[in-house]
């Protein structure tokens, strides 16, 4: 079995060696992964990938060689919900016309405060209605249904992304810095940020240089040297998951491009606000988060920072304690942006979403503000101008 994984690892681009798995197997040996598939994917994994962009092939692979084993613990977030009331035997096709007639639930508390309640009362399934949580109804909790602003419970994609916040628990993709840059428009994008390296290069005293050619011409000719491109330190925050999953190729593009121009680049993923934590292993980032406070105070504030997302959520999300989409959040998505534009000078948000279409979704605005107005298309006019925000010295 596990020589079968070590040679699909080798197969499908994982760059493992001999040494590696030897070490693998002195690890099972000393007892590190004792009777525990958790354990051992660890441990498989810290021996045998030597990079991060190999880490989505591996978690595909370990999947496919090892499916049927016991699941990594996880938090059940649906336990108190039967699945019976949730399964799919129709969909809710509501025309536009219809939709507008569907009233909201109410602010955030209330929404909260009525779903407590359908809990202690409901005790059976239920489809097709407006009240209870169920399928295929205009009821703001439940799956396969329409509401302006609703819970989705146990529906495994969304339809009209507007739900305020998703009870189960989902799984996003790393992005892969390895993707070829296939579009003319992400060749030009990494020309604008070699020019953003060098407009934000200081340039420095070559002293010998300086010596040399003051001897040889009789007089002081000072000579300067630009200091290297990739001194530039930058911080990258994608969005992952859910509206972002149709931009995952432009971001894929514009990740690799970045990575191969900048030596001092960290990045890290968020779904849709930035909260108290981040993650850099998408299959790993309810158990792998990382404080987003370590993270301002492990990067002084001469960082550029470089947020790609859509900016496409529930205003709750943004402005509303607890309103986080996944999980309850203790302070809002609005207090942690400003704790990261009050450290970092040189801030940019990039924008998938066309220009044109900004006004008609309220969180861009407010997302737009709390920038400053520093949210930019994700286009080489607007990869350009972004660039020069954030070589313009503050």
């Amino acid at each position: 079995m596990f020589i079968n994984f070590f040679m699909t690892l080798r197969e499908h681009g994982v760059p493992v060696s001999l040494r590696e798995y030897l070490m693998l197997m002195e690890g099972m040996q000393a007892g590190l992964a004792d009777h525990s598939i958790t354990d051992f994917y660890y441990l498989s994994r810290a021996t045998l990938v030597k990079n991060e962009s190999n880490l989505d092939k591996f978690d595909q692979i370990f999947g496919h060689c090892f499916k049927g084993l016991e699941a990594p613990e996880a938090e059940d977030l649906t336990a108190e919900i039967p699945e019976d009331w949730l399964r799919k035997m129709a969909e809710k096709f509501l025309t536009p016309e219809e939709m507008e007639k569907i009233e909201s639930a109410g602010d955030w508390d209330k929404l909260m405060e009525t779903l407590k309640k359908r809990l202690d009362e409901q005790n059976e399934r239920h489809q097709g209605g407006s009240k209870w949580i169920g399928t295929a109804g205009t009821s703001p909790f439940g799956a396969y249904g329409y509401n302006p602003e609703g819970i989705r419970i146990g529906q495994k994609e969304s339809r009209h992304r507007r739900a305020v916040k998703v009870w189960d628990k989902r799984e996003f993709r790393n992005l892969d810095d390895n993707v070829e840059l296939g579009t003319r428009n992400i060749k030009v994008a990494l020309k604008r940020l070699r020019n953003f390296a060098r407009q934000g290069a200081a340039e420095e005293l070559d002293l010998d240089d300086t010596i040399q050619s003051t001897a040889k011409r009789g007089y002081l000719d000072i000579k300067m040297v630009p200091e290297r491109h990739n001194a530039i330190k930058v911080l990258i925050f994608f969005d992952i998951g859910g509206s972002m999953d149709p931009h995952i190729k432009l971001c894929e593009e514009l990740f690799s491009a970045a990575r191969s121009e900048f030596k001092h680049m960290e990045y890290f993923y968020f779904h849709n606000c930035l909260y108290e934590g981040v993650w850099q292993d998408n299959s790993r980032r309810h158990q792998n988060r990382m404080n987003t406070y370590d993270i301002l105070h492990k990067y002084p504030h001469d960082y550029k920072v470089i947020f790609v997302g859509d900016a496409s959520m529930s205003p709750y999300e943004i402005v509303h304690p607890g309103g986080s989409v996944e999980h309850w959040n203790e302070e809002s998505g609005e207090v942690w942006m400003k704790r990261v534009l009050e450290i970092y000078q040189s801030a940019i948000w990039l924008n998938p979403i066309k220009e044109a279409h900004w006004d008609y979704t309220h969180s861009i605005s407010l997302m737009r503000q709390l920038m400053n107005d520093k949210m930019y298309p994700l286009t080489v006019n607007g990869l350009e101008s972004a660039m020069k925000e954030l070589s313009r010295k503050h």
